[in-house]
């Protein structure tokens, strides 16, 4: 383990905690009711180890290609570890079978092309022993309505959670996920995806998870109720070359 490295993270892991806590602090809420997951995107698996080493278990990728690969390799450097991986960047209909190979969660389902696809991925894993279980999923909302940046508009977000309600074999349903578009005050965007969720809730009660905040602007998630976050700069610096 290269000691340097190790003790970056180390520290970094405590400011972002840092910061958590005190988010949840000015918004009158526990800490407990926010995850973190960590986006290791570009970075080694080494790096990917060394957070699971200090207490991280939610660790997250934006490509299936990368994210297979390091999924496989984190195993081997970790195999007792209790890692969820978790799929938050755009997803390819035809990569839905190689992701439900490793994927605990799905964040960005944005279509029902891709519901369907994501469901006869996880039918395929499960028949074949490649998991035991059905595929998390969030839908993500697109809160400037513009779908070429991703996201599902919201006026067409609850004919998406249904049908993925029907697919319960296979998937399950958590919540809803977005990203504050460029240029837009976060505050803004995150109301507004408060809102959806909400009416979210009343359609799916058990659909609880909010998705918001990344390393710039997870203050202002928390404080209009997002319950994970997902960070990968302030914990693990500057963007590298993307693994082998």
């Amino acid at each position: 383990m290269n000691n340097q490295r190790y003790e970056e993270l180390a520290t970094a892991l405590r400011e972002v905690t840092e910061r958590i806590a005190a988010a949840c602090r000015r918004a009158d809420r526990s800490p407990d009711e926010v995850r973190m997951i960590a986006v290791t995107k570009t970075f080694p698996a080494a790096d990917a180890a060394t957070l699971v080493d200090l207490g991280v278990r939610h660790l997250g990728e934006n490509r299936d290609q990368e994210a297979s690969a390091k999924v496989t390799e984190v195993a081997k450097l970790r195999p007792e570890a209790d890692v969820r991986w978790h799929m938050v960047g755009r997803l390819q209909r035809n990569k839905a079978r190689s992701v439900a190979r490793w994927a605990a969660e799905v964040q960005s389902v944005d279509s029902l092309r891709l519901a369907d696809a994501l469901t006869k991925g996880v039918r395929a894993a499960l028949e074949a022993g490649e998991r035991d279980r059905p595929l998390d999923v969030l839908v993500q909302a697109s809160l400037d309505d513009d779908p070429s940046r991703g996201g599902c508009p919201v006026d067409q977000l609850r004919e998406l959670a249904e049908a993925i309600v029907q697919k319960s074999d296979y998937l399950h349903l958590r919540g809803v996920m977005a990203v504050a578009p460029l240029g837009v005050d976060p505050e803004w965007a995150f109301e507004r995806l408060a809102s959806v969720a909400e009416m979210l809730r009343k359609d799916h009660p058990d659909a609880t998870e909010i998705s918001a905040g990344m390393s710039g602007d997870l203050e202002t998630a928390i404080a209009y109720g997002s319950t994970c976050v997902r960070v990968g700069t302030a914990l693990l610096g500057r963007r590298g070359l993307a693994s082998p």
